[in-house]
């Protein structure tokens, strides 16, 4: 039998780990499940004859590196910056390697020990990055096939709650790493290029600078820049496009309103706060704002964010807790951020009944035959429940979709890449669409940028 490792067995692998078990006999395929919690990876493979899940800690070199030689290929479901570990294993003992993460500094190094004993080393393919690069690139070479010249490209994934989920002033809960969304856009400026002008917006001011988008059926949308879009325009051979711009796409009035914990200074990482663990809500909050013989912390957090107590914005921290004076952080040496997260867990966690949604969306202009053109693509998906989430199956089963197809040979470009080519992105789009994965598209005349879409 042809042996898959998975390390890992989050929220994000659960349809990872049953399209590999649906396709296990026929494929003729052995899983093998590792986590930290034996009992976590144990769980995915209900007494499956193809497969085991054991324990496994991928910082125990004896334990790591006995799995992946056990392997044929490894699909790495940890952290990004835990990959390496895998990788060089990987390297060392001739085996392919899958993950859904950013390509890392070191391991774009590995790309020539990669491509010199044949291995495919498949990343950022999961659903942003991953199914983002492969329907945008889809687009992208037929336009340029047909004679076309791109003039714009943007593009813009959210992870959010469905309709039906919706039961907050926000309109938002974690569906996905709460950490990542805490900390997004934090580590310097966000870079774009818009009608061939260079783009900066620097953190604090990065969620007044949205851009509404409308996507029928689903409503209206708005969206805050990636950090650096810029490096997609060599990635996707767009070098002489005139705007390129990549963002996060949450319902319309979030930024607005998380842009007060940005302007307070509570989603800053950088520093811990003594006695962290001991603090109140509402103890947690007044650290940010001046002193005051006499003022409430509700009348001057007011004061500090311009906002009047029957303002939405108000509402939307109140629904918070924010000034429970009881419940505690009770982390020890928290930073801002992590003391805001665990409060938001609080408030923002999913319910046994929520579903989750992910909604992608890409514009492209071009010019063909001397006309300009534009089409809008875009691709909503909601979850079934707590376990086969919208998130987990956009980001595990292109990974499962390419592990399988690097196995048969049918994907075989050697090296550290990610899937822009149509060997890979042709067949995995086609094969999403039996799990309801589709892309609508809409055909009109280029518009350009539309600065009435953006906010600030």
């Amino acid at each position: 039998m042809r042996n898959i490792l998975i390390i890992g067995a989050g929220r994000s692998a659960t349809s990872l780990i049953k399209y590999l078990l649906d396709k296990s006999k026929a494929e003729n395929l052995f899983i093998t499940i590792g986590d930290l919690s034996e009992e976590n990876a144990q769980k995915f493979t209900q007494g499956h004859p193809n497969a085991k899940g054991i324990y496994l800690d991928v910082f125990n070199e004896g334990a790591r590196k006995e799995a992946i030689q056990n392997a044929d290929l490894v699909i790495s479901m940890l952290p990004a910056r835990f990959h390496i570990e895998a990788a060089k294993d990987c390297i060392a003992y001739g085996k392919h390697l899958v993950t859904a993460s950013y390509v890392s500094k070191e391991m774009q190094a590995l790309d020539e020990e990669a491509k010199a004993k044949g291995l495919v080393f498949m990343n950022e393919i999961g659903v942003d990055p991953g199914i983002d690069h492969m329907s945008a690139m889809q687009v992208i070479d037929r336009i340029r096939d047909g004679g076309g010249k791109m003039l714009l490209f943007e593009s813009f994934t959210g992870g959010l709650i469905a309709p039906e989920s919706d039961d907050n002033l926000w309109h938002y809960k974690f569906t996905w790493n709460p950490r990542n969304v805490v900390v997004a856009g934090q580590g310097g400026a966000a870079e774009f290029i818009q009608e061939g002008t260079y783009k900066y917006i620097p953190y604090h001011k990065l969620f007044r600078r949205t851009e509404f988008l409308e996507i029928e059926g689903h409503g209206r949308f708005e969206a805050y820049a990636n950090r650096n879009s810029l490096k997609y325009r060599s990635v996707y051979g767009l070098d002489d496009i005139l705007t390129l711009y990549r963002g996060t796409m949450r319902r319309v009035g979030f930024s607005k309103a998380w842009n007060m914990f940005v302007q307070l200074g509570m989603t800053d990482d950088g520093y811990t706060i003594p006695n962290s663990e001991n603090l109140t809500y509402r103890e947690f909050i007044n650290l940010f704002l001046p002193y005051s013989p006499t003022d409430s912390v509700e009348l001057k957090t007011r004061y500090a964010l311009k906002i009047d107590q029957d303002d939405l914005m108000w509402y939307k921290l109140l629904e918070l807790d924010l000034f429970n004076d009881e419940k505690k952080i009770g982390i020890k040496d928290a930073t801002p951020a992590k003391a805001l997260q665990k409060i938001l867990m609080d408030k923002w966690s999913l319910k046994e009944d929520d579903k989750d949604m992910i909604v992608m969306y890409h514009k492209f202009g071009y010019e063909l035959n001397g006309l300009k053109k534009q089409i809008d693509s875009n691709m909503v998906l909601i979850g079934e429940d707590q376990t086969y989430t919208a998130m987990a199956k956009t980001v595990g089963l292109p990974v499962a979709m390419a592990a399988l197809r690097i196995l048969n040979k049918e994907i075989t470009t050697p090296g550290v890449q990610i899937p822009i080519s149509k060997e890979v992105y042709e067949p995995i789009l086609k094969e999403l669409e039996d799990y309801g994965i589709t892309f609508k598209e809409n055909f009109a005349d280029y518009l350009g940028y539309n600065p009435d879409n953006v906010v600030g």
